[in-house]
């Protein structure tokens, strides 16, 4: 073998590489959306009060649907907060009930503890 014949072989290789990359990282990248969309977030209108109340107590921490475009993060208790938040209780629409208690939300201290000032 002759000097050019082994850099020709090398720049093959190192274009060949080059190209694997770039296919992997654009395949990397078109998938992402797949995982993201196949991860639904539960609706809370579609399940009975104690289904929601349940999720939300195995997970600890969720954002779930509470019909149409809206949604919130719901929580199981103050350790799922950050240190400088309290929590509030959390009443959502269910199937069979249209105030149910599932959890509670994260929310900053302020002046309004009972929730009257607007």
């Amino acid at each position: 073998m002759n000097e050019h014949s082994l850099k020709t072989s090398g720049e093959r290789s190192g274009h060949l590489m080059l190209k694997y990359s770039f296919a992997l990282a654009i395949l990397c990248v078109a998938g992402m959306p797949l995982v993201a969309s196949s991860q639904e977030r539960p609706s809370t209108p579609d399940m009975t009060c104690r289904q929601a109340k349940s999720v939300l107590s195995s997970r600890g921490a969720l954002v779930m649907g509470t019909g149409g475009f809206t949604y919130d993060r719901f929580v199981r208790d103050r350790s799922f907060c950050d240190p400088t938040q309290v929590t509030s209780n959390a009443f959502v629409p269910t199937r069979d009930n249209p105030e149910c208690l599932v959890g509670y939300r994260c929310i900053d201290p302020g002046r309004d503890w009972f929730g009257d000032d607007e």
